[in-house]
């Protein structure tokens, strides 16, 4: 059988400085962490669009797609 891959957002924690727009944009997929930079906890939790805006509201363009097979 033939593997389905999607996109999943994922942040570059090494450029991430943690201005918290992500989480408050859509906490359905981030969220900050200890370190007061981002990470994806949910990376299905909202639609594409909706993360897509998302990419595009980050300062520093940390978050960016990755691809997952399942």
């Amino acid at each position: 059988m033939a593997k389905k891959v999607t996109k999943v957002p994922v942040v570059d924690a090494d450029r991430c400085i943690g201005c918290g727009i992500c989480a408050d944009l859509c906490p359905e997929v981030f969220q900050m962490g200890d370190g007061e930079v981002s990470f994806v906890h949910n990376p299905k939790g909202a639609p594409e669009w909706k993360i897509r805006d998302v990419i595009d509201s980050c300062p520093v363009s940390c978050i960016s797609w990755d691809e997952e097979e399942s």
